[in-house]
Formats: C-alpha cells, sequence, structure tokens
C-alpha cells in the first residue's frame, strides 16, 4: 500500500483533479482485474481503448484514474490525474510502487533486431557461472537465480516487470539482464528503469507493421540510449552503421565493439565449424561451443559487457568457452542418422542469412542443405518475399510451411514468400503447409552428412492457429523424426 502521491513521484502531470493522499492497494490497467482503492491508468491499445472502461473501473472500486483524457462525467469521491501518455506514465508508477528496485540491481538492457536472446542468456549463464546471484528476462523465459518463471512477451509490462525486479532484489540478486524491445520502449513499459548499462547488437527489416517506418524503428531503439544516465555504459556495434547513431545525445560512458571495425571490444575470427569457433580476443586465441560469425558478435558483447561491469578478462573468457548455446539458437541436435540437424529462431530476413551464411561457411561443399522455412501471421508482409530469396539463394532445397499463421490462412503466406524466388531457384522449392509434414519430408530427402535447417520458431512449444495455441516443438519432431528413420 502506498500513497497516491508517491507513486506519482516523478511523473509528469498536465492536471489533477481530488486528493493526492489516499492509500492505493494495487495498480491497474486491465479494468477486470481492479479491486477496492486501486488506481487505474487508462492506457489506449491498439485493440482496446482504457479510456472506455474508467466507469468499470471506478465501479470496480478504483479511487483514482490516471489517463490521458478527463471523463465527461466525473465523480467527486474519485481522484483524476491527466497526463500526455498514460503508458510511459504506467512504468514510471509502477517502479515507484514497487519501492524502484531497477536502482537497487545492476540492470543491463539489451537491444537491437537480433541477437538479444542469446545475449541475455548466455549473460545469464556467465554470471552465474562466476558466483553471482542473476535474474534474466528475455523472450524464452524469465528467471531468478535457477527459478524459472514463464515468459509472454519479449519484454514483460510494466507493472509485471517491476514486480519480477521486486522479487530479484528480494532473493538477493546482483544483477539481472533483459531483453528490450521497440514495442516495450515506445509503449512505455520500460519507462522508470535505471539502467546500469545498455547495449546496442544490430538493426534490420523487422516490426514495420508496428512502427510502419524503418526510421520510427531505430528511433524506438535509440530511446533506451537516449533515457540512459551518466553513471551507466552504453555499447554499441559499430559494424551496424546505427550504432554510433545509438550514441548520438547519450549521457552514458560510450563503448564499441566489433568484429571489423576500429572499436574497444574487438573479436577476429580464427576458425568456424559445425561444432565451435576461435576467436582471437586481447590477443589470446579461445575456443567456444557456439557457432558461426552472428555469435561470434554474441561473445564479444558478452565480453564486453562483463569487463565494464568490472569482471576479470581471464575468469570472463574461461567461463564463456564452456557455456552453450540458447534454446533453439542455431541448437545442433544429436542423432544417430549423421545428419546436422539445426534448429533457429530465425524468423526475419537478416537473421535467416546469418544462419544460412554461417552454414556455408562450414559445410564442405558435397553435402546438401535443406531449409523448412514460413513466416509468422499478423505480422510484418514485407519481409515475406525477401526470406523466400534467402532461403533459395542458399540452400539446396527448400520447403515452405507454416509458421505461425495466427489468423491468416497460411497458404497466402506462402504464396507471398514464393514472390521473392527467382525462376532459377524456384526448381529448388516445395510446398508442404503442415509443419510437421514438412519437416518429416526434408528428414526423409536427406543423407548422412546433409544439413537440415528448420527455421523461424526455435525454442517455441507452440503453433499458433486462430488464437489457440497448439503444442508443437520443431526440435521434437526433428529429433524424433531422424531417431525413426535411424531404426527403419
Amino acid at each position: 500500500m502506498m500513497q497516491l502521491k508517491d507513486i506519482l513521484y516523478k511523473v509528469s502531470l498536465v492536471s489533477v483533479s481530488g486528493r493526492t493522499d489516499p492509500e492505493i492497494e494495487a495498480i491497474c490497467f486491465d479494468s477486470g482485474k481492479v479491486m477496492l482503492n486501486s488506481l487505474f491508468v487508462a492506457i489506449k491499445g491498439t485493440a482496446a481503448d482504457g479510456h472506455d472502461y474508467i466507469p468499470q473501473a471506478i465501479a470496480a472500486g478504483a479511487v483514482a484514474v490516471v489517463c490521458e483524457r478527463i471523463p465527461e462525467s466525473t465523480l467527486e469521491n474519485v481522484t483524476y490525474i491527466q497526463v500526455a501518455d498514460s503508458g510511459m506514465a504506467l512504468g514510471i508508477m509502477a517502479a515507484n510502487f514497487h519501492g524502484n528496485p531497477s536502482q537497487k540491481l545492476k540492470l543491463v538492457g539489451i537491444t537491437g533486431t537480433n541477437g538479444k536472446t542469446t545475449t541475455v542468456m548466455l549473460l545469464f549463464n556467465l554470471f552465474r557461472k562466476l558466483g553471482y546471484n542473476v535474474g534474466m528476462l528475455s523472450t524464452v523465459e524469465n528467471k531468478i537465480n535457477e527459478e524459472v518463471i514463464p515468459s509472454t512477451h519479449t519484454t514483460p509490462d510494466a507493472l509485471s516487470l517491476n514486480a519480477l525486479l521486486a522479487e530479484m532484489v528480494k532473493q538477493s540478486c546482483t544483477h539481472c539482464f533483459m531483453e528490450v524491445s521497440s514495442h516495450a520502449l515506445v509503449q512505455g513499459r520500460a519507462a522508470g528503469l535505471e539502467y546500469t548499462g545498455a547495449v546496442f547488437t544490430n538493426i534490420s527489416h523487422d516490426h514495420l507493421d508496428y512502427h510502419k517506418t524503418f526510421d520510427e524503428y531505430i528511433k524506438a531503439k535509440k530511446m533506451l540510449f537516449d533515457g540512459l544516465p551518466s553513471t551507466a555504459f552504453a555499447l554499441v556495434n559499430v559494424d551496424d552503421k546505427r550504432g554510433l547513431v545509438m550514441l548520438q545525445n547519450t549521457k552514458a560512458d560510450k563503448n564499441t565493439f566489433a568484429l571489423k571495425t576500429v572499436c574497444d571490444f574487438k573479436a577476429r575470427l580464427v576458425s568456424n565449424t559445425i561444432h565451435g569457433l576461435e576467436l582471437e580476443i586481447d590477443n589470446r586465441n579461445v575456443w567456444f561451443r557456439l557457432v558461426g560469425a552472428f555469435n561470434a558478435y554474441n561473445i564479444i558483447t558478452i565480453f564486453g559487457v562483463a569487463i565494464l561491469l568490472g569482471e576479470n578478462q581471464d575468469e570472463v573468457l574461461t567461463s564463456l568457452s564452456e557455456l552453450a548455446t540458447a534454446p533453439g539458437r542455431f541448437e545442433l541436435l544429436e542423432n544417430g542418422m549423421n545428419i546436422a540437424a539445426i534448429v533457429d529462431y530465425a524468423h526475419t530476413p537478416d537473421a535467416l542469412q546469418n544462419v544460412l551464411a554461417t552454414i556455408k561457411d562450414i559445410r564442405t561443399g558435397n553435402e546438401q542443405v535443406i531449409t523448412v522455412v514460413g513466416c509468422g501471421g499478423n505480422r510484418d508482409k514485407e519481409k515475406r518475399p525477401v526470406m523466400g530469396d534467402i532461403a533459395t539463394r542458399y540452400s539446396d532445397k527448400v520447403i515452405f510451411t507454416s509458421d505461425n499463421p495466427r489468423d491468416e490462412n497460411p497458404e497466402t503466406i506462402i504464396q507471398e514468400m514464393q514472390k521473392g524466388v527467382t525462376p532459377s531457384n524456384y526448381r529448388k522449392t516445395l510446398v508442404i503447409v503442415d509443419r510437421r509434414e514438412a519437416i518429416k519430408t526434408a528428414c526423409s530427402l536427406a543423407n548422412p552428412h546433409d544439413i537440415i535447417l528448420v527455421a523461424g520458431k526455435g525454442h517455441e512449444t507452440y503453433q499458433e492457429i486462430k488464437g489457440v495455441r497448439n503444442p508443437f516443438d520443431d526440435r521434437q519432431v526433428l529429433t524424433e523424426t531422424l531417431d525413426l528413420l535411424n531404426e527403419s
């Protein structure tokens, strides 16, 4: 319980009508969850407008309302607080309500199109290995030390986020590594947090269904760095030309990493095989269990963060060399068929090209590369033909299939992917809408030493169709099919 005026600390107010001393027992932005003595925050979303539910929230027990426009009809016993942006206000209020837990941790936010999840998970595993109590907020799962909390969004809503951070503080965590999505930054889910550091991995074509233009997408990512205090560090990839853009106007200590460009933290790729890669970092060669140039970027990112957080270089490199990949991120599945079966979350053109380029680098040239790929429904449609083109340029055979079609017809999605395929590559393609059958077909087409890539869903254990999440795990289907073929 906290007084309303304390919850409103640092919130930019347009107007206040009513008392600011009521005791608040809960903050809610869902009118269906309002209880007695609640503060209701009216947020205009893509599907519904919270302002339409203010009467229901008051009837359920809300004693104060935060909104962008004051209702025409108001009640004397209710406090109305007008703000310019309810989402941003909610982030700040959630932080205040939970005691500003981000100030009591070393919170590092990771943003970018690709590499966020792997970087966050490996940082978590690294700092656990170094002996710390650590929290993690990621697309795959949230963790407090070894306790797993299911994840529903890349970045949770502001109330859930601050509740998780508060629990991390309660359980003596010293560090937290967190994926910060562009959606979360624009919607204010990450407002009110105090970061020790922020990282930019890269940026490429994604989420334009939401941000509309690439420029707006870049601006969304940049919000993380614009809000950093002078006590924080910023670490950006300067092999990506937008890396330096992220550093413009930031008050934070500026740091850079790269494989190709002069920078503060640099790695050189020495060798790259299906079983791992060798990097030269700080004049020493180290073998890592991760595969591919994109993982070289992840490794140097993690090294840079650890050093900026004050860790010993030798201890960091030794521990990093022992870590395995994140689930569903270039995950090599063991099987008795002597086939390299890889599952990867690549669901953007850049990510798919990175994975297939890595496979091209490590193949001998005598084996087939068979790719199973689709695109998600109700998402950025512009990337579909681009991904169709990339898949067929880098593969010997491509099976176009359903991903998470959501409310769209999967056959229509596949047809849009096929538009990017050049006539000379069309002969490489098959269309099998049923994802399970597509994976089974890829396995039946493969010979020993061939490489199968199943792309797009990675760690996910469901397939979303018409609002229903049906159990489905690429890794399980792929492993079971290869095992059956091995027995036959």
